[in-house]
């Protein structure tokens, strides 16, 4: 294997790694978004948000996939600002980074110990899927809700969808947002004077810990990343021929991460795992040994996104809230399904998970903690009560 990364770049892996980060990033800052300004986050911060995110994705691409000669591709935790968006109202921003940071001690303290495999039995399949799904339900629904507001944009955007899933699943996501963007250009829906050209800006916010929101946001964002993120990650790289790389360490490398860019947005790192599908497979390159390149490539182009943080917050802002919404929730109709399927699959445990994702659904909030943590704990106390009753 040759050791250096230039000889081994191809354009194929180049390729492979922007496209990796354009449809990572495509189809989910629009929930980055809505998670910032759930938090109370003004255009500043969430541009701040942004760079920190891209920052930490893009030096942690660079870092394992150099090191361990492997397509190690990292992401932000899309469920994780799913359940921000949906959880974080009404809570001061400072109480939301005391709880990203309650997340991230977490994760590293996982990664150092070995224990990651330990900690996701601790949450049975069905139980995490379920919370998963309710967590993602609102966005689902926020599709068909913009085609009232929107019909014209939206209903191309869906119909884009359901063609792009037939014959280019990969680039469903892709397609959507082309097609959304010229339907808003054609519309006349594009607020041009909104768009401005800059770096981002790092905006610190000083932590502050409260134990109902390090409960109810810390700890389900903890869960969610590594049940919903990390393990399927970890599961793409072993399916692809990629199993010597040791997860361990990434995972305390993704949690450090996130510990020491939480002040300025970057809520959680983890593992990718459908975007990593493009640096992994023979498209990125027909020689295995070569193809952490392209996971190289990913990581430049994640800083790219990162260093451009206020631009790209600048220029999706310009674009009407029914492009953002119908592009997320489109986006997340795949991640919804699965987490269903897998949550049901097993016929005694069917009832437990339904609670959990009715529950993790609804929206409540009982003495500060959000319902992703009820539906937690609520799935999990039928889960044995459930399993006891069997025995």
């Amino acid at each position: 294997m040759n050791k250096s990364p230039l000889l081994d770049t191809s354009l194929s892996t180049v390729s492979a790694g922007f496209i990796t980060v354009l449809v990572g990033v495509a189809s989910s800052a629009a929930i980055v978004f809505e998670a910032a300004r759930a938090a109370g986050a003004d255009q500043l911060m969430t541009g701040s948000w942004i760079g920190a995110l891209g920052l930490g994705m893009g030096l942690t691409c660079i870092a394992f996939s150099w090191y361990y000669r492997a397509p190690v591709i990292t992401a932000w935790s899309t469920p994780g600002a799913a359940l921000l968006a949906t959880s974080l109202t009404g809570i001061p921003i400072a109480e939301a980074i005391g709880a990203f940071v309650c997340s991230a001690i977490l994760t590293l303290l996982v990664g150092l110990s070995g224990a990651f495999d330990r900690v996701n039995r601790l949450v049975p399949t069905p139980i995490a899927s379920a919370m998963l799904a309710g967590i993602l339900l609102q966005f689902g629904l926020s599709v068909f809700t913009s085609l009232q507001a929107q019909p014209i944009l939206v209903g191309a955007m869906s119909l884009t969808y359901i063609v792009g899933r037939r014959w280019a699943p990969r680039y469903a996501i892709l397609l959507v947002l082309m097609v959304g963007v010229s339907a808003c250009w054609k519309l006349q829906l594009i607020s041009f004077d909104q768009i401005h050209w800059q770096a981002a800006q790092p905006v610190w916010v000083t932590p502050e810990f409260r134990l109902s929101t390090l409960i109810g946001i810390g700890l389900p964002l903890f869960i969610v990343t590594m049940t919903s993120q990390n393990l399927p990650g970890a599961a793409t790289l072993a399916a692809s021929g990629y199993g010597r790389v040791p997860i361990s360490p990434v995972i305390s490398g993704t949690g450090l991460a996130s510990l020491l860019l939480t002040p300025f947005g970057g809520f959680a790192f983890n593992l990718a795992a459908i975007t990593a599908a493009i640096c992994t497979g023979p498209e990125a390159h027909p020689n295995p040994d070569k193809r952490y390149t392209a996971g190289i490539a990913a990581g430049i182009f994640y800083l790219i996104v990162g260093l451009c943080g206020a631009s790209v917050v600048a220029l999706f802002s310009a674009f009407p809230q029914e492009l953002i919404a119908g592009l997320a929730g489109l986006a997340l109709i795949g991640v919804i399904g699965n987490s269903l399927a897998s949550a049901t699959a097993e016929a005694e445990h069917r009832e437990a998970a339904i609670i959990t994702f009715l529950v993790s659904a609804s929206g409540i909030s009982l003495f500060g903690v959000s319902s992703a943590f009820w539906g937690l704990l609520g799935g999990l106390a039928c889960y044995w009560l459930f399993n006891r009753r069997s025995s």
